[in-house]
């Protein structure tokens, strides 16, 4: 008999679910210490095996980060999506996600797992605001945040060594009004 999958949101492309150490871990680790799917996030040093597992054993422990792995058919686990420093009092949180599985790169399933992520921000946990941030050379990053409905808010200038050179980060920011219109345009597409 097979297991039943776990779904906690389920949108066009994608399945959000909880993390899972026994099947996920290794995934994770391997694509933490990927150069080419790190230089896009802030981690820089090698990634031990019992480092990712302790870090897998606090997620429980983290009441203002909400962390679920992003999974599609017939493939399973291609990435995490996260939501971090939740603020009850202001409403409002950051947002982080990887693609791991770099054979998923710009395929829609990044978008797919943040407009349905964005879905449960606004209509379901009521925060009026999520921020954001990327690499100024890192255009899927751009494109798909400003798909989403993201107004860029600024900017850290130089901020980050990658690749032999420092580089902006460019700040972003999305209420809900702003995401509504992003939400439905993105319902009627295919």
């Amino acid at each position: 008999m097979e297991k039943e999958k776990v779904v906690f949101l389920r949108g066009k492309k994608t399945i959000l679910r909880p993390l899972n150490k026994e099947t996920d871990l290794n995934f994770c680790w391997q694509w933490i210490n990927d150069q080419d799917v790190i230089q896009y996030i802030s981690l820089y040093l090698p990634v031990s095996i019992q480092d990712q597992a302790e870090w897998f054993d606090n997620l429980i422990k983290r009441k203002q980060d909400i962390v679920l792995g992003i999974e599609i058919p017939d493939k399973g686990l291609i990435g995490t999506i996260s939501l971090h420093k939740i603020d009850w009092k202001d409403r409002t949180t950051e947002h982080g996600v990887v693609i791991g599985a770099k054979d998923c790169w710009s395929k829609g399933y990044g978008k797919d797992a943040h407009m349905t992520l964005l879905n449960y921000v606004f209509n379901t946990l009521n925060l009026r605001k999520i921020n954001s941030s990327f690499i100024s050379f890192n255009r899927r990053s751009r494109n798909y945040h400003l798909t989403c409905g993201y107004k860029i808010e600024g900017r850290r200038r130089k901020q980050v060594y990658r690749n032999g050179k420092y580089w902006d980060i460019v700040i972003v920011g999305l209420f809900r009004k702003e995401w509504i219109t992003a939400w439905k345009k993105y319902q009627r597409e295919e």
